[in-house]
């Protein structure tokens, strides 16, 4: 062990411990156990009581108890499934033990009037209360047997891992961090006090070995002082990371773009309505962040129809006054298409040359784009991903806008951003979102960006009045939508699927296409859907904004960007299978006019206890910001902020929803452990230490 003395926790592997050859390390890769420090943080996900034995008499159904009785008989019974039938009694009581997996050589080995020691839980069997392939093993009748001293930890686990072994590789790693003094502690102690923390090591010690008398409850809840401890040092680390990725973004040089000249006066004066009082308050922030010579980062949130567009448009145009290029990049072609049109429709008359870029445009014409944007011609180019790739070449650009950001992987937004490298000059980042992201993840997820939120709908839109209905009522929900049509509004109707396939999503549209054509032949419907070409789609939503239809079957491609004042009403068939925010986000297509609007959720029964809340929170709200508080504590910050496929915010024992409360205080320790540069690397290493590079996107 002498070598093991001298490298720290984190760079001992586990094949070192012993009982770990090659399959074994493969397992527990798996759960992404690759040091000695990952097991130790591996925590528990419960608890068993093992620590007395219970009178069999005391059991009742759900109870994980250790017994100890006379075996009175042992039975093979045969019926649906053969089974292993033993039963058990002491002075209070009987129970049976019941094994559907078992030997010959275990069947013969359990004989009648050997006193067993089990633990297990108590069901209701077919004969009374039994025991599932209980833990058992045979005891001496008269002799003093003694039970766990502490609580027994249950893992995570995978196949091929039992309990048992992963409690042993623990118990190795625990005695190898005694002998190393335990884990270096790297929170100074005005922290410990001022913080009420318990050391590092005494918390994950006592997590893997809870003594007799811990409130299980507060375990379970990750409510224990041990677990704080850990959560706060984990989201510190994550909060000193971002910190310090934005040190590092504010060492580059960007273009300083003087605010405010003529094209911006112009653009102004030809938009048919004022800007709201939120909007020029935002627009006034991205100005003077662009006038800097340090690159922005800036992110805009505003529910939907916020007019975040008109925001980045003046983005743009502070960028294209200074003689630099802007870039504006979508997550679907939808969106771009959306955004080409607002961008043509106010910079053109300005005499500002577009481009359109996406994965679709090719041979001669993506030739001729690639060109114009290389040698600058092309002053503002709106696309999708396709921005990224390694041919686009941009001649000088100066300011970037993303939509929808959380959509993207982290290595594709760096990738744009180091499109304006060429120049020596790091470009502007403006981040728009019409997804409200709550609070906590705003002070953690992106504590590296500034934040300005456009809180004030322009005047004239109306709340929309959101119902929930069991699809068995889909003939009253058929005559709504005729109702409405006739009265001269339109209407969407949105199918979801709960496969994650493309293809049977456009089937099921096209098959509810189909039905409401016949169920409605007075009206002029229309389909859309992600396997349509853009050319196909972009014909439809025209036809629709211009009033050629009056009901568009979609799927939810028609999520973000699409913009018809006169469509009042919006059915979503199978509601609960979709996140609170990308629900919010569709009922946001409707209600951009004058006239009430009504959005109909027609779910599909029985409706699961957490259905049922998440959609009873879009009936009761349309506020974005408490939809998205709703949804991060349903669903969790991968799914909110989609960021899954990144790796982000994939936290080990934080969770931002039930320890959101422990960030201002965090937000304060950074500011102190900031100061202290060995501490500050010790602790960014401990819990991340991949982590890093996603913040400087």
């Amino acid at each position: 062990m002498a070598s093991t003395q001298v490298r720290t926790l984190d760079q001992i592997s586990v094949s070192r411990l012993k009982g770990v050859g090659a399959a074994m390390q493969q397992k527990l890769e798996k759960l992404g156990l690759e040091s000695l420090q990952d097991l130790l943080f591996h925590l528990p996900i419960r608890y068993q009581d093992r620590t007395r034995v219970v009178p069999i008499g005391q059991l009742r159904p759900g109870d994980e108890a250790v017994i100890q009785g006379q075996l009175i008989s042992c039975d093979v019974q045969l019926g649906r499934r053969r089974s292993l039938r033993c039963k058990l009694r002491d002075a209070s009581g009987g129970v049976a033990l019941r094994f559907f997996h078992f030997s010959a050589a275990q069947k013969n080995n359990l004989k009648p009037g050997m006193t067993l020691r089990c633990f297990g839980e108590a069901r209701v069997g077919s004969s009374g209360l039994e025991l599932y392939h209980p833990e058992y093993r045979a005891v001496e009748d008269d002799a003093f047997e003694p039970t766990e001293q502490q609580l027994t930890p249950i893992y995570p686990a995978t196949e091929g891992l039992t309990q048992p072994r992963i409690r042993g590789l623990c118990e190795q790693a625990l005695a190898i961090m005694e002998q190393q003094g335990g884990l270096p502690e790297w929170l100074p102690e005005s922290l410990h006090q001022q913080f009420d923390l318990s050391d590092l090591t005494s918390a994950v010690r006592y997590l893997h070995h809870p003594p007799v008398g811990t409130d299980l409850l507060q375990l379970s809840e990750s409510r224990h002082p041990a677990q704080r401890r850990l959560a706060f040092e984990e989201l510190l680390a994550h909060q000193l990371s971002l910190v310090r990725l934005r040190r590092q973004q504010q060492q580059h040089a960007a273009p300083g773009l003087p605010p405010g000249g003529t094209l911006t006066q112009q653009f102004l004066a030809q938009l048919p309505f004022q800007l709201t009082g939120a909007q020029h308050r935002v627009w006034q922030e991205v100005a003077s962040d662009l006038s800097q010579p340090l690159p922005m980062l800036r992110l805009v949130q505003g529910d939907v129809g916020s007019g975040k567009t008109v925001v980045a448009a003046l983005a743009a145009l502070q960028a294209i006054e200074a003689g630099y290029q802007a870039a504006v990049m979508a997550p679907t072609e939808i969106l771009a298409e959306q955004h080409m049109l607002n961008f043509s429709n106010w910079l053109e008359p300005l005499g500002i040359q577009l481009d359109w870029l996406t994965g679709r445009l090719k041979g001669k014409k993506r030739t001729e784009a690639l060109a114009r944007i290389a040698d600058g011609t092309a002053r503002v180019v709106v696309g999708t991903h396709a921005l990224f790739q390694d041919e686009v070449q941009f001649h000088n650009l100066g300011a970037v806008v993303v939509d929808e950001q959380h959509r993207f992987g982290v290595h594709q937004r760096l990738a744009l951003r180091e499109k304006g490298r060429a120049s020596g000059l790091v470009p502007h980042q403006l981040i728009m979102t019409a997804t409200p992201i709550p609070r906590t993840l705003t002070m953690s997820a992106y504590a590296d960006l500034d934040c300005s939120v456009i809180d004030e709908l322009p005047p004239g839109r109306t709340p929309v009045n959101t119902v929930l209905i069991a699809d068995e009522r889909r003939a009253e929900v058929v005559e709504r939508v005729r109702a409405a049509c006739r009265e001269g509004r339109q209407a969407y109707w949105v199918c979801t699927l709960i496969e994650e396939s493309e293809v049977l999503e456009c089937q099921a549209a096209e098959v509810t296409a189909q039905e409401l054509t016949e169920a409605l032949p007075e009206l002029r419907i229309g389909l859309v859907h992600g396997r349509m070409k853009a050319t196909e789609k972009a014909a439809v939503m025209d036809a629709f904004k211009g009033r050629e239809l009056d009901l568009l079957v979609a799927t939810t491609v028609i999520e973000v960007g699409v913009d018809v004042p006169n469509a009042s009403l919006m059915i979503i068939e199978n509601p609960e299978r979709l996140g609170l925010a990308q629900l919010h986000q569709l009922r946001g297509r409707v209600g951009r006019g004058s006239v009430a609007s009504h959005c109909v959720l027609m779910y599909h029964k029985p409706l699961s206890q957490q259905g049922r809340e998440r959609l009873q929170v879009m009936r009761e709200t349309n506020d974005g910001f408490r939809i998205a508080e709703k949804d991060l504590e349903l669903r969790g910050p991968g799914e909110v902020l989609g960021t899954r496929q990144t790796g982000m915010m994939q936290f080990r024992i934080a969770d931002l929803d039930r320890d959101g409360d422990l960030l201002e205080g965090v937000k304060a320790a950074a500011a102190q452990v900031e100061l202290l540069p060995q501490n500050c690397d010790g602790i960014i290493r401990r819990w991340l230490a991949q982590g890093e590079q996603y913040g400087s996107v």
